[in-house]
């Protein structure tokens, strides 16, 4: 874009600069603020580095509430960033691929763009078919949030983002005043927690779509991962992927991960569920269900680099896509190229299409009520 500036996320120089706490002040973890340039309609776009006291960082932009850079150690205490995205956000701007974004105001699909709540029908955007996907084209990736870092203790960091959505903007019901808190910890933990009022009856179901690679982005494909997902049963889905409404045992079929196993196990076995998915692009049913408190949800490793992350969530589901699409078209950061099956997905979330299926959990967020959701990724290492 010519109006848009470039601004590489490893640049030395940059427009500004502020750190909120001294680096190494008590051990404290800071947060820096960095220029990232602007969007078409010269809104100005900012990248926020939180580092921990061990190094680790997290940088998310305001633009799109997108989580934009990981570095985390490996057994050998390297850091790398293991998550997939641009270095300018101008990638950012033109991305299709949900790189590290928040999603909303629904993530995953809705079938045939159109939902029925209180005898009332709505109708999106399709954008994937005759569907829609993640909100549509303009959702809450694609939007400006406006940005608060907060010292969350001693051991924490927080950046507050806050965007409020307009009644029938894509097509959904009610003003939604939508907060998601990003929060990097001492112990390498992340933890993204989410909260949204409406003034009507909607539906919603927020989520992070980061393409994790644990060798670090770009290096080379997600097939050696070894996954463990918490689930006993998954949602089969039809050819347009979205779900039958049946809830199927994994036993016995590719999808069963319930014990640690390589993700490129059985991608290619003869399968209908993963042809229609070009690989994995399927919610599983977490046993422990919708939670009070985050439940483990699944855990990833790469025996490499010796990373481990375990993920637990409040969320009933986690939608696990093993980057089929990725097709070496997009060039990311520091001019890597990202191949099919370079990021693996793991959204924690209500399942897909849960406003046309009553017989899924609820995703109706009633006036007046608070949506609250928390997902936590925590990273450590093993040695062998």
């Amino acid at each position: 874009m010519n109006n848009g500036v470039r601004f590489s996320l490893w640049t030395v120089c940059v427009l500004f600069s502020t750190v909120i706490g001294a680096a190494g002040e008590g051990g404290k973890a800071t947060v820096e603020q960095r220029a990232f340039g602007k969007t078409a309609d010269g809104s100005t776009v900012t990248l926020y580095v939180l580092t921990n006291r061990n190094g680790m960082q997290a940088a998310i932009t305001n633009y799109g509430g997108i989580l934009a850079s990981l570095k985390v150690p490996d057994r050998n205490q390297k850091l790398a960033d293991v998550v997939l995205g641009y270095d300018s956000v101008e990638g950012y701007i033109g991305d299709k691929t949900f790189q590290g974004a928040t999603i909303g105001r629904y993530g995953n699909r809705i079938a045939h763009a159109k939902f029925t709540l209180s005898g009332k029908e709505y109708t999106l955007e399709r954008n994937d078919g005759d569907n829609t996907l993640h909100g549509g084209s303009h959702g809450f990736n694609k939007v400006v949030w406006q940005a608060k870092p907060e010292d969350a203790g001693k051991d924490s960091q927080s950046l507050v983002l806050t965007y409020s959505s307009r009644d029938g903007e894509g097509g959904f019901p009610g003003n939604l005043n939508v907060k998601v808190t990003y929060t990097l910890m001492d112990s390498n933990t992340l933890k993204i927690a989410y909260e949204a009022t409406t003034d009507k009856d909607t539906v919603v179901n927020l989520t992070n779509h980061a393409y994790y690679n644990l060798a670090g982005q770009g290096q080379r494909d997600i097939l050696g991962h070894v996954l463990t997902i918490h689930a006993d049963r998954f949602t089969p889905v039809d050819k347009a992927l979205i779900p039958t409404g049946q809830l199927q045992g994994v036993r016995g079929t590719p999808f069963d991960f319930t014990q640690p196993t390589a993700i490129g196990a059985r991608i290619d076995q003869d399968d209908e569920q993963l042809k229609l998915g070009h690989g994995y692009d399927h919610n599983f049913v977490l046993n422990a269900g919708k939670a009070a408190v985050p439940a483990a949800a699944a855990v990833v490793y790469e025996p490499e680099s010796g990373r481990l992350l375990e993920i637990s969530t409040t969320e009933p589901g986690v939608q696990f896509y093993s980057g089929n699409f990725l097709d070496g078209t997009i060039t990311g950061k520091q001019g890597k190229v990202y191949k099919q099956r370079y990021g693996l997905c793991l959204e924690t979330q209500h399942f897909p299409d849960s406003p046309n299926h009553p017989e899924f959990p609820s995703t109706v967020l009633k006036a007046g009520d608070t949506y609250r959701t928390t997902t936590v990724y925590k990273f450590s290492v093993r040695s062998h």
